[in-house]
């Protein structure tokens, strides 16, 4: 007797919802986008820093996802989908813009790069002498955000998409055009920044 065929596909939760869209639905668009306005306009935050350009950036990312939305094939979720597109939009608005995100002195002298990378978040925090259980306040994650703020746009994109957005650093080279080894390097420079900050 065979063995049945399983049926790997990805199952949307919003497929009926992306599927009007399709057909250009503009009451379908915008319940789509208030789905997830608000979670990609924390992912524009972390990388482009600054507020006003966050919401810039948020606005033409969703013009090029409703326009490319034909692109999405449901094998994946829609979110994971979209945030690439809103991160990939991040990044050449800071590129077009003014920055290098990766300077010529990162690249040339790469350190050593430390293999802890479980639980990077706790150990920011515990060389600090700030603890996971006081992270959990309200005032020390504000601390975090402004820290992070603080960094030079190349420090805080790797470690944003390291830390936040889940890729890795392979990944992260892709994306920045960067190679992995780069991507570690200034992974493990923007941790040691930001506890200087925290310190401080």
């Amino acid at each position: 007797m065979s063995t049945p065929t399983v049926d790997t596909h990805y199952e949307e939760p919003n497929a009926e919802l992306i599927e009007k869209v399709k057909l250009g639905s503009q009451k379908a668009q915008y319940q789509l986008y208030q789905k997830y306005v608000r979670a990609m306009y924390h992912v524009c935050v972390r990388i482009v820093g600054k507020g006003h350009e966050a919401e810039e950036v948020l606005q033409d990312a969703f013009v090029r996802a409703f326009m490319r939305i034909e692109e999405y094939r449901g094998d994946a979720s829609f979110g994971a989908w979209l945030k690439r597109i809103v991160i990939n939009t991040s990044i050449n608005f800071l590129q077009k813009n003014k920055v290098d995100l990766v300077s010529l002195d990162e690249m040339l002298v790469e350190p050593k790069v430390e293999n802890d990378c479980e639980n990077d978040f706790v150990e920011v925090n515990i060389q600090t002498g700030v603890s996971e259980k006081d992270m959990k306040h309200k005032t020390e994650i504000s601390r975090v955000k402004e820290a992070i703020n603080r960094l030079s746009d190349g420090y805080r994109i790797v470690l944003s998409l390291y830390l936040f957005e889940g890729y890795d650093h392979e990944e992260i080279g892709e994306i920045l055009g960067i190679s992995s080894s780069t991507s570690k390097s200034q992974y493990s420079r923007a941790k040691k920044r930001l506890r200087q900050y925290l310190a401080a």
